[in-house]
């Protein structure tokens, strides 16, 4: 028989963590408690304090965005270049 691995939502990932995070029950008990492994808490609970920072940087969202529209733009016409040259490289070598 295989093992079948279980997909957990990131509801119940964020549950766990919070659990493990507010100490309310020991890892093997929380372990038990939503049939999860103990590495596996303790896995998502470093993701969640590590990820705790981001959660307080001011204007993260309309800087980043128009950050990544920036370096979208530039990677689209580096394409567009590398396209045309393409496109006239074969014309020139021929068929």
């Amino acid at each position: 028989m295989m093992n079948v691995r279980k997909k957990h939502g990131v509801d119940f990932k964020a549950k766990v963590a919070l659990a493990a995070v507010r100490e309310d029950a020991t890892v093997a008990e929380l372990s038990s408690r939503y049939g999860v492994h103990a590495s596996q808490i303790h896995a998502w609970k470093k993701t969640a304090i590590d990820g705790l920072g981001s959660l307080f940087v001011k204007g993260r969202g309309a800087a980043a965005d128009s950050a990544d529209d920036a370096r979208l733009a530039k990677l689209y016409e580096k394409i567009g270049e590398l396209t045309i040259e393409r496109d006239f490289f074969r014309k020139r070598s021929g068929p």
